[in-house]
């Protein structure tokens, strides 16, 4: 089959992030069971990405070449109609827009729109987890529940790189007393995200701080950049954690791969979360999670500690209780393995072709 993915993502893992992985793993997968996958992204770039985006969607055409056309989020809003075309959505942006403001809520409002457009012309709706699927429900006014297709991890490739590219550690810190489960650096607490107000890192500094006393060894790195990365460095620094967080910025996919060999546990604090990529990426490092029992969390890592969203008092008790009391590694993961999730994407659109 000959499949076309439109997608304005930049297609690189420091911009594109989790909608970046699940779209390349997805083609990827497609691909070794003999489809062919082409890419439809954006030619022209400009400063502000709802522009491009709109600008990009504007430019596409629809085409007699492929068997089936495949739009990410609200791409492909204006040539869905009447065609063989999949709105395939990596998360719900009305849903995310309730929890950003000014400019981002702004120009997240606009694609919000496109989006709805999207999902009510296309000839069939994929959601990545039953969470979004409500809530395009809620927000777009679909009658049906779109068919759920989860976020899938390329297990092999991804193990492959862990192996590759094992922690760079320095110093021999040993774990404090009665700290089951931590490493020779102590106990180091990862997070991977866009810095975007729901994915509510200050929560996690917060905890941070609560845990100073009771962790010494407790180290938190943060990785990746957006809108508030001023606002939570200053609060990192009016907290006096200067000793205890790292902030790492965007990094490349060999980095990513370190950061999760180098960490004890993975925390995602964030209250909306359409699926969360990050989690398949930690549990296949075999790295206990603490996470806010909020959004789609609770369908991805029903096995983690999950704590009441935004107290940083809850997250603080699920951060100790990890690391007190270790548990062995799930296998959860292993049924979102890409070939797995291809071979339900394909069932999902078989009455299309």
């Amino acid at each position: 089959m000959r499949i076309r993915f439109l997608t304005s993502t930049p297609l690189d893992i420091r911009r594109g992030s989790g909608t970046y992985a699940g779209i390349t793993a997805l083609a990827g997968a497609l691909e070794k069971l003999g489809h062919a996958v082409t890419y439809e992204t954006p030619r022209r770039h400009f400063p502000n990405y709802t522009f491009e985006r709109l600008a990009f969607n504007r430019s596409l055409k629809r085409s007699a070449e492929f068997d089936l056309t495949v739009g990410f989020d609200m791409d492909g809003y204006r040539i869905a109609s009447g065609a063989p075309h999949v709105a395939s959505l990596k998360g719900v942006i009305a849903d995310e827009v309730r929890f950003e403001s000014g400019l981002t809520r702004l120009t997240m409002s606009i694609q919000a729109r496109c989006e709805r457009l999207h999902v009510n012309r296309a000839a069939r709706v994929l959601a990545t987890s039953r969470y979004s699927g409500e809530r395009a429900m809620e927000f777009y006014g679909l009658r049906e529940m779109p068919a759920i297709v989860p976020e899938l991890i390329d297990l092999a490739e991804w193990r492959r790189l862990l192996a590759e590219h094992p922690a760079q550690r320095s110093g021999s810190r040993g774990p404090g007393p009665g700290m089951p489960g931590c490493t020779v650096l102590g106990c180091t607490v990862l997070f991977v995200g866009r810095f975007y107000h729901r994915k509510r890192v200050p929560v996690l500094l917060r905890a941070a701080a609560i845990l100073r006393e009771r962790l010494p060894e407790l180290r938190i790195r943060i990785v990746g950049n957006g809108p508030c990365n001023a606002a939570w460095r200053t609060l990192s620094r009016d907290l006096r954690l200067d000793s205890v967080v790292t902030w790492l910025g965007d990094v490349s996919r060999a980095q990513l791969a370190e950061e999760y060999n180098r960490a004890d546990a993975f925390c995602l604090p964030s209250v909306q979360e359409g699926f969360g990529i990050v989690l398949l990426e930690a549990m296949a490092a075999g790295k206990p999670i603490v996470a806010a029992r909020a959004a789609a969390i609770p369908e991805v890592a029903p096995h983690g500690v999950l704590v009441e969203p935004d107290n940083a008092e809850a997250l603080a008790a699920g951060i100790e209780r990890v690391f007190r009391s270790p548990q062995p590694p799930s296998n959860w993961v292993e049924q979102f393995d890409a070939p797995l999730v291809a071979r339900r994407f394909l069932d999902a659109v078989s009455d299309l072709r």
